[in-house]
């Protein structure tokens, strides 16, 4: 079961390997992006939001076909708060309101049993495979970045309260250890604890920057993905004889991998030049595909000399014009995820239009250390943006970027550097391109769901009211008469992460300076699910691009 865009917007898709058969799912105009499976393999969820402000609720459907009911019974609208899908119908589900986040047991016949309910966020995580035991990721502490972990009898019945982050269960029946990713030093280790006698096991791998770990299918083993420096490696950790092996898997990007029955890894993979694809180590899935992109430029690696230290990026040229190019500095989203070297089709999109693209992973950004994500919390936005400007200027300094056609651009936490870059170095930026953007910290915090909520007083250390000169130092809007740049805006109308009013004041403080500003709308949450959608939303962009950059000069 899988998500993709085949249709030409983002569906739910069940693949039957067995008769080589694909069937949709869905067909939602606003597009589905949460989906699982039962292990029996019969039984398959999706969430169903209201036009993509993520409030709604998980459906059933049969895997061979068939009409879709509510997964759980007696629940009004929620958040999606985790979801683990047992044995025998039985069902752990994270559900969070205005009023805090409740996990419960969805028993076999839609019912619930509440073992978890508090007015902070958490997050359902697994379930034992004897139904015994669940784990649930909590904030009850009050930071989303230190999350604490429970281990809970179904009673509801609290066993053990652990640091780090859950990953899951032996997949083995009758046993219960638990793996868990805990904080060491400056990066992050694995750990597995037996919840019956509180036995600990630490599993040094000392690999810097970021791991992901999954139990292999008979728990002999874990599959280790490491991310580092914006591209991704793996390894089989032997748990017997503590080994690390590296998986035979080309430089580039990993992502959603997973084991399978008999030890193969299933994976996708991709780098800057080509698009994903859908592989496994040992066989072959005969995966239906699809006509693929062509592939494009490589990226090249970038280190900086930054405030914090050194800033990695990665610069993607374009095939024609000569030095210096007119640049898209794209700003990644998060803020604690990172550039890759992963095919992306905005980079090659705006190569392909003859701009050089430079992705940096400032601070905040993930596959770096703790240390380095971490320290956004200084001075948020402004930390991100010191990195930025380091960027930038080397990139003038080697020739490689002409400083009077500079775009500044990114979507969620892009978006929201892009608008206060624009306003706090104004002569840094030609213009800008902000995709559902926060512009105002403060009005945005009291509109947002409840875990964005959170997620700001954890980077803020509390409410816009209990702090709020911080939240005015790191706002957009505070700067906003400041702006000089034309700036194309972009936000959903039901986008419950950085909603759109904020914006909106944003864009009309700059219409009433007289600044040039496109304000674009698009009848969904937070991120655009269709590709015709996308597609339009980048042309648009890069008219106004190549029209604002032409009065100033003209395109090499």
């Amino acid at each position: 079961m899988f998500v993709s865009d085949r249709s030409g917007n983002a569906q739910v898709y069940c693949w039957d390997r067995t008769v080589g058969t694909l069937r949709q799912v869905t067909d939602r105009p606003a597009g589905v992006q949460r989906c699982a499976i039962e292990a029996s393999g019969e039984t398959v969820w999706w969430f169903a939001d209201t036009n993509g402000d993520e409030l709604g609720q998980w459906m059933r459907q049969p895997f061979a076909g068939g009409s879709d009911e509510p997964a759980v019974r007696g629940l009004t609208s929620y958040w999606p708060a985790g979801l683990a899908l047992g044995l025998g119908g039985h069902n752990l589900l994270g559900h969070s309101s205005e009023q805090g986040t409740d996990v419960s047991l969805v028993l076999p016949d839609g019912t619930l049993r509440r073992l978890y309910r508090h007015e902070e966020p958490a997050h359902a995580v697994d379930l034992s495979r004897d139904l015994a035991l669940a784990v649930i990721a909590h904030s009850e502490r009050g930071d989303l970045w230190q999350p604490g972990v429970r281990v809970l009898t179904t009673d509801g019945l609290a066993v053990a309260e652990l640091e780090g982050e859950a990953i899951g269960f032996s997949p083995m029946l009758g046993d219960n250890r638990l793996l868990l990713l805990q904080p060491c030093e400056d990066r992050w280790e694995p750990v597995i604890y037996e919840p019956h006698t509180g036995e600990r096991t630490s599993l040094d791998l000392e690999l810097p920057g970021e791991i992901s770990i999954e139990w292999s299918q008979d728990a002999a083993s874990l599959l280790v993905v490491h991310d580092h420096h914006a591209r991704s490696e793996a390894f089989r950790y032997d748990l017997a004889a503590r080994e690390l092996s590296p998986l035979q898997i080309p430089q580039g990007t990993i992502e959603n991998a997973r084991t399978r029955p008999g030890g193969d890894v299933w994976f996708q993979w991709s780098n800057s030049a080509n698009p994903s694809v859908f592989q496994a180590l040992d066989s072959d899935p005969q995966f239906p595909l699809t006509s693929r992109p062509p592939q494009t430029a490589l990226a090249t690696d970038i280190w900086v000399d930054g405030p914090g230290g050194s800033v990695h990026a990665l610069l993607s040229l374009p095939r024609t014009g000569v030095q210096p190019h007119p640049a898209v500095f794209l700003l990644h989203g998060g803020p604690d995820e990172h550039d890759q070297d992963a095919f992306d089709p905005e980079v090659a999109a705006w190569t392909d239009e003859g701009f050089a693209v430079v992705r940096i992973n400032y601070r905040g950004s993930t596959g770096y250390g703790r240390a380095w994500t971490e320290a956004l919390r200084h001075r948020v936005g402004h930390t991100e943006l010191e990195d930025i400007t380091a960027v930038r200027q080397w990139a003038i300094g080697q020739g490689i970027v002409d400083p009077a056609r500079l775009i500044l651009a990114g979507w969620s936490w892009g978006g929201y550097l892009t608008l206060l870059g624009l306003g706090t170095r104004p002569d840094d930026w030609t213009l800008g391109l902000a995709g559902a953007p926060v512009a105002d910290c403060a009005a945005a915090h009291r509109q947002a769901m409840d875990d964005i909520k959170a997620l700001d007083r954890s980077l803020f250390g509390g409410t816009p009211d209990e702090v709020p000169d911080l939240y005015r130092d790191s706002s957009p809007i505070t700067y906003v008469d400041a702006v000089r740049a034309p700036v194309f805006i972009c936000a959903g109308i039901n986008d419950a992460r950085c909603p759109i009013d904020q914006a909106r004041v944003y864009a009309d403080r700059l219409r009433d300076r007289g600044l040039t500003v496109e304000f674009h709308t698009i009848d969904g949450g937070h991120s655009m699910t269709a590709v015709e959608e996308r597609v339009a939303v980048f042309r648009r962009q890069l008219e106004f691009s190549r029209k604002h950059i032409d009065d100033r000069r003209g395109l090499s």
